[in-house]
């Protein structure tokens, strides 16, 4: 699930945490513009927040609130959390890496590798192609819209019912008919990264969190990334996650949430130091030939002003007129982002430990001002 507002391997990194220091405003620095923001995050009700400014080979890392409100201890800027839509552009990768092994196409048709999967309320697998899954312009609706769907998740009240790809699925086409002709324009559904989970298992026989391992997370040494297909739990050191009720004044632990209702459109869990890692091997070529990246990086409109969207990644300009690419990643009681230049050289991620699936917060705008900010400054 995603806000409605859109959105390496190689030399070991010079690391540094910020303290709480005074920012001093006649010098501010990428990462204390980006602990500002993250303050300002706190003050508006975020239980923790964690972030990473990542410049070469050097790092910075900030943390404001608590990692745990029944312990207190401070958010741990090396701690997991579920990283949400943030899956779709692992889920894109793998895809584009078939397609580049001649084991599939982006242009085959979604009904090549998944008959009758979408054959139902006017919809049509032969018309819609993988690309136009992997870039949101297929038409389908987004099966979180289905309210009994949405009610449950946001209520936290089975974190282990079991909910198949293909139940998903059905649960979006049953929305509405459709609306506008596949690739005709751009709409954001969680529904095509489900849908493409389903052809990567399709095409290989072995379900997208095996792909996923082998492909990117064992080859990169992503120790903390993992794919969780059923156990609603987080091991290790990670970091709680929270929602606030309908009133918005109780905050509930939703650390332990249901992980098939995102499926491969967002189950997946990591941190700052591993999807800093990922996404700079994605942009600076590392994990596709030149082929594939291009594919990755070719856009099409989104209808918002100036934000354009690739293969599982966006394209937006800053107010200070750099360019980045950019995914954010909600599911319940996480909310992370990421931006990078067009090589990955320069980073600035951060996570924030609340989501009510209900967007923009002034705590999403807060901590996105100081994002953009220290983007701004590197």
């Amino acid at each position: 699930m995603k806000s409605a507002r859109l959105i390496a391997v190689g030399a070991a990194l010079t690391l540094a945490v910020l303290t709480a220091a005074p920012v001093h405003a006649d010098a501010p620095t990428a990462a204390s513009i980006l602990k500002a923001g993250a303050q300002k995050g706190i003050a508006d009700g975020y239980p923790g927040v964690v972030g990473q400014v990542r410049s070469g080979d050097s790092a910075q890392y900030v943390s404001a609130g608590t990692g745990n409100t029944a312990t207190k201890a401070p958010a741990d800027p090396q701690a997991q959390f579920r990283i949400g839509s943030n899956t779709k552009a692992f889920i894109a990768t793998v895809l584009l890496q078939l397609e580049a092994e001649n084991k599939l196409s982006l242009d085959d048709s979604v009904a090549r590798w998944l008959p009758g999967a979408v054959d139902a309320n006017g919809y049509d697998g032969s018309r819609i192609t993988l690309r136009e899954l992997l870039n949101h312009t297929s038409g389908l609706p987004d099966f979180v819209h289905d309210t009994s769907f949405y009610n449950s998740y946001a209520a936290n009240r089975e974190p282990d019912r079991a909910r198949p790809p293909q139940t998903l699925v059905d649960l979006g086409l049953a929305l509405q008919r459709p609306s506008s002709e596949p690739g005709e324009k751009w709409a954001y559904s969680n529904t095509n990264y489900v849908l493409a989970g389903m052809v990567i298992k399709a095409a290989t026989g072995n379900d997208p969190a095996i792909e996923i391992t082998r492909r990117i997370i064992e080859p990169l040494g992503l120790r903390h990334t993992v794919f969780p297909t059923s156990d609603p739990t987080l091991q290790g050191n990670y970091l709680h996650g929270y929602a606030y009720g309908w009133l918005g004044t109780v905050l509930t632990d939703v650390t332990v949430s249901n992980v098939q209702a995102m499926g491969s459109a967002g189950a997946m869990v990591s941190n700052l130091d591993d999807l800093a890692a990922f996404t700079r091997a994605l942009l600076d070529g590392q994990l596709l030939p030149p082929a594939q990246e291009a594919e990755l990086k070719t856009t099409v409109p989104t209808g918002s002003a100036g934000i354009s969207y690739g293969l599982g990644i966006s394209r937006f300009q800053l107010p200070c007129g750099r360019w980045v690419w950019s995914h954010n990643g909600a599911v319940l009681g996480y909310f992370s982002t990421w931006y990078a230049d067009d090589d990955g050289s320069e980073q600035v991620l951060e996570a924030n430990t609340e989501y009510h699936l209900q967007a923009p917060t002034q705590g999403q705008t807060d901590t996105d001002k100081g994002m953009r900010d220290a983007f701004c400054a590197l």
